[in-house]
């Protein structure tokens, strides 16, 4: 069964033929005839010149790709007509020109491929044609985790405990590196993924074989959109796509709409670009982006630098949109020449793009294309603001913090509600620290993170941050010790303009050291609070909260113990941890009392917009890049001393507890099973809206009394050397009893938050994942119950691949977030939808009923099929198969077996 989208041999024979469209083919400059490119401007269709830009990228891949097989004509003719097809579902390839990863991503993709070379050379085929064939850099990120912090010898001591616990881990990417071709491996320390993507591996426009074209990219994080802020169109996708990409399969995409959101005025000199992004994120969140493109557009756009139109783009996943697109501009290629990319490329990118007409004017309104429909924003109404406590588009007004934090105190338990009862939201619990008496309180914070991809590569607010620190400082403030402070900036260039500056001793002073280069508290890597802040949380069962520069605060993620999470610009991170607390309100109530006993306002020490501006004039300069990334990929003598095999063929160690070959492909044949219904099943789980990734799969620490502790102290591991479930991303057995073991789990059948559930043969209550293997040891499958937003948060593969290990065969949802979705396609779970109008409740349904899903024969895309319950009840659902591509997934059991098969084929 060749389906035609294929990467197939007879798929690369024809590549070889005549593109229909080599006639608009011509040297960008007449003195270098060997340099060329798809002329668009001369495809003589008026439709063109209307086309968003970020489509007009679409149409540019499918016309210098178009083979007549992998890409057709008609292809082409679809996303030119984008302005009839946009609405009407139709299906398209899209091949970009990279990937992108991160190691907690990136291990597991090499983990798959290493299993799917033994796998293909087991059917017979030849196992290195499983290689990738599209560039991949792999940026190592997620790792390092705040065990110290506030010491001058932070960041080597977090450093080094890194290496020591992940050395296995990273010898196995080493390998990766050298077996496979076009793999990049961005060493430990470096910096998080999508700065470095932006300060240093983006391209804007590729020069490669010969030809020119814009550089776009999929990514395995969610925030790869952040990219879009310099006009690169790219977006998050599944590991398990990802992979598929890598190896040469285009990604099958429904032609998106375009909302075009219009940016205008100027914001206040108070304003920072996070505040700009939350306002954006609640905005998008009410529109309803789900599945679509954003592009921005309008005079406002212009007053916004890269960093905070990157800034913006990053937090796309949390507004719900596919791309957040800001199509180039001469600020964009100021950027570049800032961050030290030489004048031939900016001479090259710039005469491309207008000659492609994907340059772009905002002050010209002509430029304007079609868009779905416009939404407005003017900058001058924002005002500063957090988001919170448990998810980024809950986003709050600073002038409202304390009377919104304690209407959450009282509000029934829920997304904005901790249901504490009245008599205690005064309560205050004493305890020692370094022999001294503190106490703490509901809103009391214990964690401040400057972290986070989303604002450590924006100069305004990083200095800005800094100049607040040293304000501060000036003005004889200080901050509480047992407050878990720490600097994890996006790159080392942050580092160097912060100390070039002379800000960054006032961050130390306060103590904001840096801690690490990576993702760190954002990601859940927040490491262990002090021991006495833990008990006095616990004797009180207090609300503690945390705040940080991120862009995830969802419940359970930042750490265990700080039940509400705030989202925060880095001066604002800054200010709350200053107070010691959420609850103030910084326009009558002053910050803290300095030295001297004097009152001291935030207004007071608050540095303006035009004051950051001439510091980051003044420090940020092209030599720090040049000088940073010059030798990125051989500073860390560590990893250049890493011994890693040459062998293209793995050897697994039975004994390892870190890499394991998984057992996705065990009992694989050339020949496709006929998919059949899923008969009887019981529901494993019964949720409500907006479960996460983070609740189906949590990337933070181990419980010790978690199923996945268990297995580590059977195979004689102690707690301390546990890691965290992203380190063990490449081992099923740690992942697979992961798999819902986030203690803010809130399963319908307990009525409680907890990892467990309840075995519905026995009503016994168990860990999710004894439960799962009691239903599998019987032979019964299994089912998911959820409401909406079912797998919002990080595409993380591990959320797609944890249920299917579990004996997951359906999830039937009210709506899905749109990479959780495409993961479980991947792993050749059928993501089932309500139809309009109904619920679980609407349909009287408990979850204790046993599930018939009757699965007919031809499937065909976004079908409506029938549910029999054993209560004799049937209902409909629809099937989300979006694309007859991933119908072709599913009949393989799912994308990585379907690529198997290909590559076995003679």
């Amino acid at each position: 069964m060749c389906n035609p989208r294929c990467m197939c041999e007879r798929g690369r024979k024809s590549t070889a033929m005549s593109n229909p469209f080599a006639h608009i083919v011509e040297a960008l400059d007449p003195n270098i005839p060997d340099h060329k490119f798809y002329n668009l401007s001369k495809l003589g269709d008026p439709r063109y010149d209307r086309l968003p830009f970020s489509i007009r990228v679409l149409l540019e891949s499918a016309v210098r790709n178009c083979d007549g097989f992998l890409v057709k004509r008609s292809d082409v003719e679809s996303i030119l007509n984008w302005k009839q097809t946009q609405t009407q579902s139709v299906e398209v390839p899209f091949r970009p020109a990279r990937v992108i990863l991160q190691d907690f991503t990136g291990v597991p993709a090499v983990v798959d491929f290493a299993a799917m070379r033994d796998a293909v050379k087991k059917l017979g085929g030849d196992p290195e044609k499983i290689n990738p064939v599209c560039p991949a850099d792999l940026v190592i990120d997620h790792s390092i985790q705040v065990d110290f912090n506030r010491k001058s010898d932070s960041l080597q001591k977090n450093q080094d405990l890194e290496f020591d616990r992940n050395r296995e881990r990273f010898e196995f990417l080493k390998w990766g590196s050298k077996a496979f071709q076009n793999m990049r491996i961005i060493p430990p320390g470096s910096g998080i993924v999508h700065q470095v993507n932006l300060e240093y591996l983006a391209r804007v426009v590729f020069d490669q074989n010969g030809y020119y074209y814009p550089d776009s990219l999929v990514g395995t994080d969610s925030h790869t959109t952040m990219i879009d802020g310099l006009g690169v169109l790219g977006w998050g996708v599944g590991g398990i796509e990802a992979e598929a990409v890598m190896l040469g399969q285009p990604i099958s995409m429904v032609l998106p709409e375009v909302i075009g959101y219009r940016l205008q005025g100027t914001p206040n000199k108070f304003i920072t670009s996070t505040d700009i992004v939350l306002t954006v994120t609640k905005h998008l969140r009410q529109v309803g982006v789900v599945g679509k493109f954003v592009e921005f557009f309008g005079p406002g756009v212009a007053q916004l630098s890269i960093a905070d139109r990157a800034t913006i783009a990053n937090m796309c996943p949390e507004y719900g949109a596919t791309a957040a697109f800001f199509p180039v501009d001469h600020i964009s290629l100021q950027y570049l020449e800032q961050t030290g990319r030489d004048s031939e490329k900016l001479d090259y990118i710039t005469r491309y793009l207008k000659a492609v007409a994907m340059f772009r004017d905002y002050s010209n309104s002509s430029q304007d294309p079609d868009f779905t429909q416009v939404h407005e924003l003017d900058l001058s109404t924002v005002v500063p603001c957090c988001s919170g406590p448990k998810r980024p588009q809950d986003r709050v007004a600073v002038s409202d913090m304390k009377t919104d934090f304690e209407a959450c105190l009282a509000a029934k338990q829920g997304f904005k509600g901790f249901q504490v009862t009245p008599e205690l939201y005064h309560v205050k619990v004493p305890f020692q620290y370094n022999d001294k008496e503190y106490s703490l309180s509901h809103g009391s914070v214990v964690i401040a993170a400057i972290t986070s991809c989303t604002n450590t590569s924006n100069p305004s607010v990083m200095l800005g941050a800094g100049l607040l620190a040293k304000k501060a400082i000036e003005a004889g403030l200080s901050m509480k010790p047992y407050i878990k402070t720490s600097l994890s900036p996006g790159s080392g260039v942050v580092t160097y303009y912060l100390k070039e500056s002379g800000v960054m001793d006032y961050l130390f002073q306060l103590g904001f050291e840096v801690v690490g280069y990576g993702c760190m508290t954002c990601i859940g890597n927040s490491g262990p609070l002090p021991e006495p802040v833990v008990e006095a949380i616990t004797q009180g069962d207090l609300v503690a909260a945390g705040i940080l520069s991120g862009n995830r605060n969802f419940e359970g993620r930042v750490h265990p113990n700080t039940r509400a999470n705030y989202l925060a610009s880095p001066p604002l991170v800054i200010a709350y941890a200053i107070a010691g607390t959420v609850r103030i309100d910084f326009d009558t109530e002053p910050i803290a009392l300095n030295n001297e006993g004097k009152e001291v306002f935030l207004r007071d020490i608050w540095p303006t917009r035009e004051e950051i501006q001439a510091v980051e004039r003044q420090f940020v300069i092209p030599a720090m890049f040049k000088e940073v990334y010059e030798k990125i990929e051989k500073v860390n003598e560590r990893w250049n001393a890493l011994n890693a095999p040459s062998d293209k063929l793995y050897t697994w160690d039975p004994k390892s507890t870190y890499i394991k070959s998984p057992p996705f492909f065990d009992g694989l044949t050339k020949e496709l099973q006929t998919p059949k219904s899923i008969t009887n099943a019981y529901v494993l789980l019964n949720f409500g809206d907006s479960v996460t990734t983070d609740h189906i799969s949590p990337a933070g620490n181990i419980a010790r009394t978690s199923p996945a502790a268990r297995y580590l102290t059977s195979r004689g591991l102690n707690p301390r050397d546990f890691n965290s479930y992203g380190s063990r991303r490449g081992n099923d057995a740690v992942m697979a009893r992961g798999t819902f073991a986030n203690i803010r789990l809130f399963n319908k059948f307990l009525n409680k938050q907890a990892p467990r559930t309840l075995h519905l043969p026995s009503d016994e209550t168990l860990d999710v994942f004894d439960a799962a293997e009691r239903y599998q040891q019987a032979g019964l499958p299994l089912m998911i119950l959820a409401g909406k937003e079912y797998g919002s948060g990080s595409s993380r593969d591990w959320a797609a691949k944890g249920p299917f290990l579990l004996g997951i065969k359906a999830v039937l949802a009210e709506s899905y977030e749109r990479i959780h979705r495409s993961n479980l396609v991947g792993m050749g779970v059928i993501p089932l939808e309500y139809l309009a109008g109904d619920t679980a409740d609407s349909l009287g349904l408990t979850g204790r009923e046993r599930y018939t899903v009757v699965i007919p024969e031809p499937l065909t895309p976004r079908m409506i099929v029938d549910i029999k319950l054993d209560t004799g009840k049937t209902f409909q659902v629809r099937m989300r198969f979006d694309t007859d591509v991933e119908l072709t997934y599913f009949h393989n059991g799912g994308i990585l077996n379907y690529m198997i098969r290909k590559m076995s084929e003679n």
